[in-house]
């Protein structure tokens, strides 16, 4: 079964609202095995809609559509399908019974134009999709063996919709031979290498392969490898996947942090918090992001003890006892700096661990000796006790220069932990990823 997904309203156009329905609706489709071709947008003009319903139908056999079924005069969503599939439309009874109790029901006055939500396709051409969080109902359009699926636009009705009904839906039509197939995915989430240089290490897993397949992608100051199996339940999905995740995990090793919806600071926390450690950090251009991610962790307050700071070099000087002479010598922005913030730090607070961060964050402050999106990293060991340095340059603009290097830091806790460091760039500089 092959389904597009096609989403109505300017304002996604404009980038007024992100569209999360279709990444959702992608998701529900794969783990039903079915073949997402095509994710369109399209603003609320009848005739677009019309002709995006039309090219989408040609290639597809399921079309799910997501917005455009409102009261207002450009919510034009069902009136542009039926028009394309020659289907008329008939004011439903029931639903307009349900519409005036929903609004009877909060005290609130019907206005004329929720009428045309009681709209529905003719006998035979379809018909209701319940819709328990709102006004609007979708709308079911059957024309041969094709199908057409509204739902409104809000994400938490749409979601509702998805799961309560349309999935069912699917599921019924999508029999075969072998049964209801599945598509499953597994997430390896690295951290530490670069997707040009994942890419490299397993280049024969990644390329030649139908079932299942696998691919790098790289996002967020970090990159994963995803492995999508097919296959007419999940345990044989599961079991195509498990065959290629252990040669993943033998060719990538502590790059590997996680799976799926695993985070570097969960990933950091569960090391902290297993070997009874605790963490503090000093921070410069990152500007507080590594303590946020930390904090994001629910329980990260028994292994983290305090974030700092410290922009100006007053700041480094009185809050973490820097010496004036080595800003004097070397500067914010160097390797010395960042050992005597992070052994400030953590004599300061107390704690097993200080990481520290200084760099250029730019657009502007970069020299020819410290350009923009150089960062320096400390960690210090105070149980071992020992200090570890690295340094890089990062590509991007600001926020990714910032986001790249929180990452980093974190990632430099992480292999500390796990003992091996043995990868990272030590004080010489490096392109990051």
């Amino acid at each position: 079964m092959k389904a597009e997904i096609l989403s109505v309203g300017t304002e996604l156009l404009l980038g007024q609202i992100v569209d999360t329905n279709a990444a959702y609706i992608a998701r529900r489709l794969a783990e039903l095995g079915v073949t997402l071709h095509r994710k369109t947008t399209v603003g609320d003009n009848l005739v677009r809609v019309s002709a995006a319903v039309r090219e989408a139908l040609e290639r597809a056999d399921i079309v799910i559509a997501t917005g455009g079924l409102g009261p207002t005069e450009d919510d034009l969503t069902r009136e542009a399908v039926a028009e394309t599939l020659s289907v008329g439309l008939v004011e439903s009874p029931e639903v307009l019974a349900d519409l005036a109790r929903y609004f009877e029901a909060r005290g609130v006055r019907m206005t004329e134009n929720n009428r045309r939500q009681a709209r529905m396709p003719e006998p035979g051409a379809g018909g209701l999709i319940p819709n328990p969080m709102g006004t609007a109902p979708g709308v079911l359009f059957e024309s041969g063996d094709k199908r057409v699926i509204c739902m409104p636009g809000v994400p938490r009705e749409m979601e509702r919709m998805m799961d309560s009904w349309v999935v069912p839906y699917l599921r019924n039509r999508q029999r075969g031979p072998g049964g209801t197939q599945v598509i499953k995915s597994k997430v390896v989430r690295t951290s530490g290498i670069g997707e040009s240089t994942l890419e490299a290490l397993i280049v024969d897993l990644a390329h030649g392969r139908d079932n299942p397949t696998v691919a790098t992608y790289a996002g967020g100051g970090e990159c994963q490898v995803r492995i999508t199996a097919r296959a007419d339940s999940l345990a044989e999905a599961d079991a195509l996947i498990q065959s290629v995740l252990a040669l993943l995990r033998a060719r990538l090793g502590s790059l590997v942090y996680g799976y799926d919806a695993d985070t570097l600071e969960e990933a950091v926390g569960r090391l902290l918090a297993g070997a009874g450690l605790t963490l503090a950090c000093a921070e410069s251009c990152t500007g507080g992001l590594i303590a946020a991610m930390l904090t994001n962790v629910p329980g990260s307050s028994g292994y983290f003890d305090r974030g700092v700071v410290t922009y100006s070099n007053r700041a480094k000087v009185e809050q973490l006892g820097v010496e004036e002479k080595t800003l004097a010598a070397h500067g914010a922005v160097s390797r010395d700096t960042a050992v005597e913030m992070a052994t400030g730090v953590a004599r300061i607070a107390g704690v097993d661990i200080g990481l520290s961060v200084t760099g250029v964050a730019g657009p502007g402050g970069g020299t020819d000796a410290k350009p923009v999106g150089m960062v320096h990293f400390a960690l210090a060991d105070m149980c071992r006790p020992s200090v570890i340095t690295a340094r890089m340059r990062f590509g991007g603009d600001r926020g990714a220069v910032r986001t790249r290097a929180a990452k980093f830091a974190l990632d430099l806790v992480r292999r500390h932990l796990a003992g091996d460091c043995r990868d990272h760039p030590a004080d010489h500089p490096a392109t990051g990823q």
